[in-house]
């Protein structure tokens, strides 16, 4: 029973630890196949997605029946979220100059990690 209660926690490390990962082979073999540029186009977009999975995160640990309530901006701040990801969208495409599709890319970092942690629970799962 204890393994239980300790199983979400690490699995949410994991994934966290997971994003880093991605994020930085993704810019590593960016930078080596298309150039400095597009890695960093692709690192904006990673650290992005990575806000966006915490913001999400901070939210849905807030709910629930054993859950502390929480102060109503991180509910407030949880609708301007897509707003603020994308004015960065727009700054590092149009500000910066960067390409979309490398910062879209990286949006796509958490899924990846997901997608690490499925294949670790189904191998090392009890």
């Amino acid at each position: 029973m204890d393994s239980e209660a300790g199983f979400y926690p690490r699995a949410v490390r994991r994934i966290y630890l997971g994003m880093v990962g991605v994020a930085a082979l993704g810019a590593c073999a960016t930078c080596i196949f298309k150039g400095w540029r597009l890695a960093l186009a692709f690192l904006l977009g990673a650290a992005g997605s990575y806000l966006n999975f915490r913001w999400l995160h901070q939210v849905v640990g807030a709910m629930g029946p054993d859950a502390r309530p929480a102060p109503k901006r991180v509910y407030a701040f949880f609708a301007f979220r897509y707003l603020l990801l994308g004015v960065g969208g727009y700054v590092i495409v149009k500000v910066f100059g960067m390409n979309a599709i490398a910062a879209l890319t990286g949006l796509f970092v958490p899924i990846a990690a997901l997608i690490a942690e499925v294949f670790y629970e189904l191998v090392h799962g009890k």
